[in-house]
């Protein structure tokens, strides 16, 4: 279950400048482009930064604010950061820093992926870094974010972006400098809670909203506050744990006969356990046999939400709400030498499920024990399992907009970017639109509004802005129809004319029945593909085909691609996802025959075919791809009105 934190941030002033939280140990700071060194202080005071022999002095502004530029550096480190001669952040590296933003896709961890989370963790390296921003919607331009500086390790890297990971894997393996990811996402959240009042004010379609932001400025605020805040408070009561019960203060101890319980495989949820929706308190427990004590590490995978855990009745380990993406955190607990010994041995886990799915939910590798002179022994299989207590949460509350809700016009612009300018970037990386895709034509005014945005307040020029067109998601029907989807990947599509700007096709990895498909490796290689060709230099095909001509030709019509080299599909049958239509503007399913970097399609029910579409639909059943596998861009050549709101 995912536990949103709204957090409104306020600092005082010390009396001794400091740089904001993001100038900390571990951070990466962009190689050849003046550096830009902020923070905060008593106005007036002195400032003096240094950093690999360079150094620039400022003083504080009546608005307690500084800001130096320190000369461009070339790609290295570690280095020192000083502040007025005090250390203010260690092993500094100079490379490439990218911005990942956008909502779940983007926020999803690299542990959420259990089939490239051991890929991933192979692949760390201590050059590759990210800073996560907390999360926080606040009504105003915050001071400064929560976050901290992470160098890429089989440890650390499970909280990482998968998305924002990925990427920088890729630009590190191939350009061998360090990389560094602001990451900087929050779930389920719009667009135009990621852009300022001010370019917001300026966005004709956002007019209603941008009135509705005022209007709960005033009276009405506090009323809907009083309200939300009782409403939470009963939630909180209802999801909480109490603690263990007298009945089972001994399920963690060796000498418990848990012959009574319920034998289960696990990994599992306890949603398949129960055969129903449920929440609350479990324990599971296990018998395991070593041929010698020792110290060692337990690992277990994610667990879903919390855990406590017991090995012969001694604790080694818990994770609650304090961990970061707790639910998706894989647990590693240390075993003290003592605890451990030759013979039988149990290992008792007590978790906790606030809501949603819970249990145990991580890869079955990571499920073992390994002792300190390198025995492993699986724990994958038979558990014993009891419920303790069940709880019937609450639905929980939404916090009313503009009070601490994501949702709220450039909330998460005040929270989670403006604390970040103008922090030095080579550009941004963005997976957001799903919260968008019931306005479409609004996204196709607002989408290129926040890029313009973000680029004036950066103050550092049209900087690369890439991000994902959506993925394939839900049900189509047998027909070509349109779909609220696919509107909003042609509103992203269209973003494209803005410079530097560029989107990276997914439509042959999602996963109908889950929005959050959970291939992030291929969706990270994608996005650095693009920024590989385009930013640095490499020869690398970054788009899929894209349609260059369209001509009709008497009962046909034929789509010329470009990027088109190795056109073919993925299956060795003929494409799908053709429709074309007449004058009268209705679509039927078209055949389709590739001719080298064409495609000629006809239909029984077109005689002169004038219009057409490619993956028009929420879902479409693509299989058209060039030489390097990427897939065929959706498009279509009609003009028709989008069929979602265009406005909100």
């Amino acid at each position: 279950m995912m536990m949103i934190l709204a957090a409104t941030l306020a600092f005082a002033y010390d009396s001794e400048p400091r740089a904001l939280t993001i100038f900390t140990d571990h951070m990466v700071l962009q190689r050849q482009k003046p550096i830009p060194v902020f923070g905060l202080g008593a106005p007036g005071s002195s400032v003096s930064v240094e950093l690999n022999g360079k150094k620039a002095n400022t003083k504080v502004d009546d608005k307690g604010r500084w800001l130096v530029k320190l000369p461009a550096m070339n790609a290295g480190g570690p280095y020192e950061l000083t502040i007025n001669g005090n250390v203010a952040a260690r092993d500094v590296l100079i490379g490439e820093v990218w911005i990942a933003s956008g909502q779940s896709n983007m926020e999803w961890s690299v542990a959420g992926s259990p089939n490239d989370y051991p890929a991933a963790q192979a692949a760390s390296k201590p050059p590759i870094r990210m800073f996560t921003v907390a999360k926080a919607s606040v009504p105003d331009p915050a001071a400064d974010v929560i976050g901290s500086w992470q160098p890429a390790s089989a440890t650390t890297v499970a909280g990482f972006s998968g998305v924002g990971f990925w990427f920088a894997e890729s630009l590190y393996r191939t350009l061998g400098i360090p990389i560094g990811i602001i990451h900087t996402s929050w779930g389920g959240t719009p667009a135009e809670s990621w852009t300022s009042i001010e370019k917001l004010s300026q966005t004709p379609s956002m007019k209603r909203r941008v009135a509705e932001h005022m209007k709960m400025q005033g009276a009405d605020k506090t009323e809907a506050l009083a309200k939300y805040n009782k409403e939470l408070e009963a939630y909180n009561a209802a999801i909480a744990d109490t603690g263990i019960s007298r009945e089972a203060s001994e399920y963690n101890q060796p000498s418990f006969v848990d012959s009574g319980w319920k034998s289960v495989t696990m990994p599992d949820t306890i949603e398949v356990i129960e055969g129903r929706p449920i929440d609350g308190a479990f324990w599971l427990r296990k018998e395991f046999t070593l041929s010698q004590g020792g110290a060692g590490i337990v690992t277990l995978g994610a667990i879903d939400d919390f855990d406590q855990t017991w090995i012969n009745g001694q604790f080694v380990g818990k994770t609650g709400a304090e961990t970061a993406n707790h639910w998706s955190h894989p647990r590693r607990y240390e075993i003290p030498a003592g605890i451990l010994k030759a013979g039988r041995n149990v290992i008792a886990v007590r978790g906790y499920d606030s809501g949603g799915a819970g249990g145990f939910t991580g890869p079955a590798s990571e499920l073992k024990l390994t002792l300190a002179n390198g025995e492993s022994t699986s724990l994958v299989g038979a558990w014993k399992y009891k419920l303790e207590r069940e709880i019937k949460p609450l639905p929980q509350p939404t916090a009313p907009l503009g009070i601490g809700n994501p949702w709220s016009i450039a909330s998460l612009y005040n929270g989670m970017i403006a604390p970040l300018v103008p922090y030095g970037l080579r550009g941004a990386i963005w997976y957001q639109g799903e919260s968008n895709a019931d306005r479409s034509e609004q996204y196709a005014t607002l989408f290129p509004a926040m890029i313009t945005d973000w680029r004036e307040r950066f103050k550092q020029g049209d900087f690369p802005f890439y991000y994902v067109q959506l993925a394939n998601y839900m049900q189509d029907g047998d027909q070509p129809s349109d779909g609220g989807w696919a509107e909003l990947r042609d509103a992203q599509d269209r973003t494209r004319a803005l410079k530097n700007a560029e989107l990276a096709c997914i439509l042959d990895i999602g996963e109908s029945g889950d929005i959050h498909p959970k291939n992030k490796r291929d969706v990270g290689y994608r996005l650095a593909r693009i920024a590989l060709a385009r930013d640095y230099g490499q020869k690398v095909i970054y788009s899929g085909p894209r349609p260059a001509k369209v001509t009709a030709q008497q009962n046909q019509i034929v789509v010329t691609y470009t990027n088109a080299s190795g056109l073919r599909t993925n299956d060795g049958k003929t494409p799908r996802a053709f429709a074309i239509a007449g004058d009268e503007g209705k679509f039927y399913w078209a055949e389709a025959k590739i001719q080298g970097n064409s495609v000629a399609l006809t239909s029984a029910n077109v005689a002169s075919p004038k219009y057409v579409r490619y993956a028009w639909a929420n879902n479409p059943p693509v299989n058209l791809i060039n030489g390097e596998n990427l897939p065929a861009v959706p498009f279509r050549t009609d003009k028709k009105p989008y069929t979602t709101a265009t406005a909100d």
